[in-house]
Parts: C-alpha cells; sequence; structure tokens
C-alpha cells in the first residue's frame, strides 16, 4: 500500500520536473527548445501514468477489503 501512495508522489515529482523543463530548457545541461519540450513532454506523460497506474491500484486494493 505504502508503495503505490510512493509512486503518486513520484508521478507528481515527474509531472513537476517536466514542467520545469520545459519552461527553463535545463536537465543538467543546457537543452535547445525542441529537445526541451520532447524530453519535458515524455517525463510529464510518464508522470500522469505513473500516477493513474497507482490510484487504480489503490482503488482495487480497496474494493478488495
Amino acid at each position: 500500500m505504502i508503495f503505490n501512495w510512493l509512486s503518486v508522489v513520484a508521478g507528481l515529482f515527474y509531472v513537476v520536473l517536466g514542467i520545469v523543463v520545459i519552461i527553463y530548457k535545463f536537465f543538467v545541461i543546457y537543452l535547445e527548445p525542441n529537445v526541451a519540450y520532447s524530453l519535458g513532454g515524455l517525463l510529464v506523460t510518464y508522470g500522469i501514468f505513473r500516477m493513474v497506474r497507482a490510484i487504480y491500484k489503490i482503488k482495487e486494493q480497496r474494493d478488495e477489503e
């Protein structure tokens, strides 16, 4: 159960990191705009996927109880 909540927090972190990469165009090194948008979009997408998957598992566990 704790792992699922940790996955939600990690997903939120990925979304925030993706937004920061898009806005500042920086991720360890300065990124070209096209690369920053692509990487930021990928991070946001992965974060949303991770949060949705964790929330689905949390709801599934509550239904079993």
